[in-house]
């Protein structure tokens, strides 16, 4: 696969990828406010300097002991590092209390040692589960001793001469079996023939495993701790035994790993070597087992392994990282009395890909206008994992961390905003994220000006055939011609080639693992490329010998040519040039086109002509009720859909009136005439009622709605100001005697706007809960705003019904707004409101 170290600009780390914004200069024009500012630095650095260095200086001119120089500086030393204790223990708690939900769920989930019977809401335990792999393990351990000794011995002797000795001479897994800490378990979120299960492991082995590898040196492993979430995927579901057609499993992101060596290798365990080491196996690791390197289990043979191992990517996410603010001063002078800046970079990693930024020099507020893409396998599952880090001499110091799951990006499509920094008292970072789906439709091709991707090749690596031994032969082949008898009598027996292959799209270069001794190698690895131009860029396969790096064969395929075919895919096998006779590679390439799809946007009416007597209908006249032809003709969009459709999303406990479509049509109608057109501010009521139509603006509710007598239910909101985080925290606890839509109750959700955003892009909504007028879901909002602008804003909370959404019915079973500037955020509240509806009053 492709090195996982990112050149320090995108457009050579990320297959050619080019800056879509400009680097400005981060030099400072010196104007007096920039004057004024250094000079009120530099009497701040001399008043300090004065201040340790005098009573040194009165220490010596009155006579006095070095001592109490000494007894000075320790107390100044222990005065320091006891406030920094004490301010980490405050921000400790400070942030407990703001996260304390998650915190407790965080620890109660890694330890588990209590009651079955005690479960999570979205984390199960699988006690059994462990159980079983107890019972399993020794079993397991056998079947890895085989494993060890009878497959990956001789691939070890293969891979250097070095190496031709190399033994296992004692395998052992000992008695701690792998744990099993919990398990999330995806049905509704994913197709309904795949079962995908996130698996948290942990394990903390007493594993003993010794070799020789040329005597008289030996290595070996004694204990092994290995922690990490591992997805499993049942996929497809067939409707006979085995009932699943094969499984797959992998990791997210890469699991964390501590080995304790031991014979020659236990220099390895040193502080210098012993990152170096855990580094490279995890490196091994990734290559196999971590996104996009699956491990597959094809239980059928109608199941394709490379649709298994290698399945198109869910979308491709662009991330735009802007600028920083407010990042920690890790510079220091004079033995940190006096303090600097920082000279701040980010990187930022998906999976086993990860990117550097360029450097800003001593810089707090740095700006970096950058541009990365990744290819999401995942999402929900993967994150963005973005880390500051001040550049030092000796070792960078971390300047806080951020990781963002992909799965936002996806349901929100673009996000432009301010994300905190973690593991540090201030920070933020200012990043853009693009969701792009992968289409197969060549009309949609969009070549950017920017130099930027306008679709991904995804390329499947089969395997090979009758590939010449060496270079040799591929010469004398061509000196003796095709049909030389004398050729095929006189071929020297040499052994056969290690290969490789060699995938490069212009400077983008990813190669293959190395397949030891063998003619017809089989790889079965999946690689990816951002394409810029279709029409002059062409992938170029190249099988190469592992050590002398000659070609035994090479391939070129325009890019071009899969605009022509069927799903835009070609699954073929191709002729090798300047190789053997029959030397052929299989691969499989397939080309998708990048596209952002823009939320739908509101429906918007235009105002009907009557403007001014509109507020009448307010009032319950019924000169619009009565008249509907006459609504029709003033909105022709609405009056276009049939009634029959709408009718047909009611619950089927309710009586449907075919005979009644002139009750049905009537709010309907009337509810779009009563749409205000003529309001301009954020502010008024006008907008903060269209903000609650979402998709279903315009439409009318659904009959059991209208004919409701009584309370919609009640929502119980938490709403707190952190001031020392600097975010407003809107905590959505649970609803209460909800709108029953069937017998089995109501499946609802919340959605919410912080007024006057009331974009797509600024939209937030919980979880579905099922069939219940009860839910509970303990979602937590955090709002990027100021306590000053906080008390200005407004909270528009509406509980929806989430099985509406291929109805042209309104969704709402309750609103309420809560007005901000009435609530003592500092101390906050915690309350329950009443839902109403207040547009079903207008034809009610």
């Amino acid at each position: 696969m492709a090195s996982d170290a990112g050149p320090t600009y995108p457009q050579a780390g990320a297959g050619g990828l080019a800056e879509s914004l400009p680097i400005h200069d981060s030099a400072e024009k010196l104007d007096s406010s920039a004057v004024n500012r250094v000079l009120m630095e530099f009497l701040a650095y001399f008043g300090r300097a004065v201040l340790v260095f005098y009573p040194v200086y009165l220490t010596g001119y009155l006579g006095l002991s070095i001592s109490w120089v000494l007894l000075c500086m320790v107390m100044a030393t222990w005065w320091k590092k006891n406030r920094q204790w004490k301010d980490a223990r405050i921000g400790t708690a400070i942030d407990f209390v703001d996260n304390e939900t998650q915190e407790v769920n965080r620890e109660l989930q890694s330890g588990l040692q209590m009651a079955t019977w005690v479960h999570f809401p979205e984390v199960e335990k699988v006690d059994w589960v462990n159980k079983v792999l107890q019972q399993a393990w020794p079993f397991f351990g056998m079947y890895m001793e085989k494993l060890l000794k009878e497959n990956i011995q001789p691939a070890i002797r293969l891979s250097s001469p070095a190496l031709k000795m190399f033994t296992f001479s004692k395998v052992h897994f000992g008695h701690i079996p792998l744990r099993i800490t919990g398990m999330k378990a995806y049905t509704h979120e994913v197709d309904r023939r795949e079962v995908v299960l996130d698996l948290n492991i942990c394990y903390d082995g007493d594993v003993d495993i010794d070799a020789e590898v040329k005597p008289p040196i030996t290595a070996g492993v004694k204990g092994l701790k290995l922690q990490g979430m591992m997805r499993v995927i049942l996929e497809p579901l067939i409707g006979e035994a085995p009932l699943v057609g094969g499984v797959t499993f992998f990791f997210i992101r890469r699991p964390t790993l501590q080995i304790n060596w031991t014979g020659m290798t236990n220099l390895l365990d040193s502080p210098a070597f012993s990152s170096l080491s855990e580094e490279t196996i995890m490196d091994i690791i990734a290559s196999l087992m971590v996104l996009p390197n699956r491990m597959c289990v094809p239980l059928i043979d109608q199941v394709k392994v490379d649709q298994m191992r290698f399945p198109l990517p869910r979308g491709v996410v662009r991330v735009h990282l802007l600028e920083a603010r407010d990042l920690l001063a890790k510079d220091t002078f004079m033995m940190g009395l006096v303090k600097g800046k920082s000279d701040p970079y980010a990187t930022l990693r998906v999976g086993n890909r990860h990117f550097k930024s360029k450097v800003v020099k001593e810089n707090l507020h740095p700006k970096w206008n950058e541009v990365y893409e990744f290819v999401v396998h995942e999402a929900p599952g993967q994150e963005l994992e973005v880390e500051l880090y001040d550049e030092d001499t000796d070792k960078d110091d971390l300047l806080g961390t951020y990781n963002l799951d992909l799965g936002r990006v996806k349901k929100d499509i673009e996000m432009d905003q301010w994300f905190p920094l973690e593991d540090v008292q201030n920070g933020e970072v200012h990043l853009k994220l693009q969701w792009f789906s992968l289409k197969s439709d060549p009309s949609l091709l969009r070549e950017s000006a920017d130099g930027l991707a306008c679709a991904m090749l995804a390329v499947y690596l089969d395997n090979a055939s009758n590939l010449p031994k060496d270079h040799s032969e591929i010469a004398e082949h061509q000196k003796h011609g095709k049909h030389s008898k004398e050729a095929r009598l006189t071929k020297r027996k040499t052994a056969c080639p290690d290969s490789f292959v060699e995938f490069s799209v212009d400077k983008d270069v990813q190669k293959s693992k190395v397949v030891f001794a063998s003619k017809d190698p089989v790889w079965e690895q999946g690689f990816s490329f951002f394409v810029h131009n279709i029409k002059t860029q062409q992938l170029t396969v190249q099988v190469k010998v592992n050590e002398k790096k000659t070609q035994l064969g090479i391939v070129n395929l325009p890019l071009s040519r899969l605009l022509n075919t069927t799903d835009m895919t070609l699954d073929q096998r191709f002729q090798l040039e300047r190789s053997g006779v029959n030397s052929q590679i299989k691969l499989k390439a397939t080309l998708r086109i990048l596209t952002l799809e823009r939320p739908p946007p509101t429906i918007v009416l235009e105002p009907p002509q009557n403007k001014q007597q509109r507020p009448q209908t307010n009032q319950g006249s019924n000169a619009p009720v009565s008249t509907p032809s006459a609504d029709t003709a003033s909105s022709p969009p609405l009056s276009s859909s049939p009634s029959p459709a709408a009718r047909a999303s009611s619950a089927p406990w309710l009586a449907d009136n075919h005979n009644g479509s002139d009750e049905t049509w009537q709010p309907r109608n009337s509810l779009s005439t009563m749409r205000r057109f003529d309001s301009q501010s954020l502010l008024s009521e006008n907008s903060i009622a269209s903000s609650r139509f979402d998709l279903s603006d315009g439409a009318s509710f659904p009959e059991a709605i209208r004919k409701h007598q009584g309370s919609f239910g009640e929502i119980q909101l938490t709403v707190r100001y952190a001031t020392l985080r600097h975010k407003l925290i809107v905590l959505v606890t649970s609803c209460r005697n909800l709108f029953r839509f069937s017998e089995n109750g109501t499946d609802s959700y919340v959605r919410l706007y912080f007024l006057p955003d009331q974009t797509w892009i600024h939209r937030k909504r919980t979880h579905v809960k099922k069939r219940t007028v009860n839910p509970v879901f303990d979602h937590k909002f955090e709002l990027d705003v100021s306590l000053q602008e906080a008390q200005t804003r407004k909270l528009d909370v509406s509980v929806k019904n989430g099985k509406m959404f291929h109805s042209r019915e309104r969704k709402d079973i309750g609103m309420v707004m809560v007005d901000l500037s009435q609530l003592d955020l500092v101390k906050g509240i915690t309350e329950w409101y009443e839902l109403t509806l207040p547009g079903l009053k207008k034809f009610s």
